[in-house]
């Protein structure tokens, strides 16, 4: 089993603003470190994280498109900052900002994954609500999966060309308070 089973109970979670979840993920996703933030806040325990996907946490309304979009980037070994939001074992939920980058090995093979997540502020949250409603709407339109990735991409390019900004820039001008409605 790769996902959390439990249904979305809607309570939403906080992070503290001092504390930073990391977690480190192997080639495939699958969970090689996890901070006791994350367990913490996730509700779980490390033999329960460790070697199982990081989608374990993935909520039911985060968009594919994101995913693709974080998976594409870090696939062609470049950092990615995005506004995620993950599930509780339980089924609550809590919102991050997240910094995603490639681990390399010495001969600057990518080895892994590395995350450092923070709490965004409720403005960049009630942001982020917004796109990623257009974006689920988008891809809810289509009848196959990758016809809904597609149709998502899409959705994402359009409403990045009308803030003006690609996905990190829109992110970390969310983040500095500057967005764009």
């Amino acid at each position: 089993m790769s996902r959390n089973t439990a249904a979305p109970t809607g309570r939403e979670r906080f992070l503290a603003h001092d504390e930073i979840i990391v977690s480190k993920t192997d080639l495939k996703g699958h969970i090689t470190y996890a901070n006791k933030v994350f367990l913490d806040i996730a509700d779980y325990v490390e033999e329960e994280v460790l070697g199982r996907p990081h989608n374990l946490i993935r909520h039911p309304e985060m968009p594919r498109a994101i995913f693709h979009l974080l998976w594409e980037e870090l696939q062609a070994g470049r950092e990615i900052f995005a506004y995620v939001k993950n599930m509780c074992k339980n089924g609550d939920h809590y919102w991050v900002f997240a910094h995603v980058t490639p681990s390399f090995d010495e001969h600057g093979a990518i080895i892994g994954y590395h995350s450092n997540r923070r709490a965004p502020g409720r403005p960049a949250i009630e942001e982020m609500e917004r796109l990623y409603a257009r974006l689920r709407q988008a891809e809810a339109s289509a009848p196959r999966p990758k016809e809904q990735l597609v149709r998502g991409r899409a959705e994402l390019d359009a409403a990045l060309k009308e803030a003006g900004l690609g996905y990190e820039p829109y992110c970390l001008s969310i983040w500095q308070g500057r967005a764009a409605a």
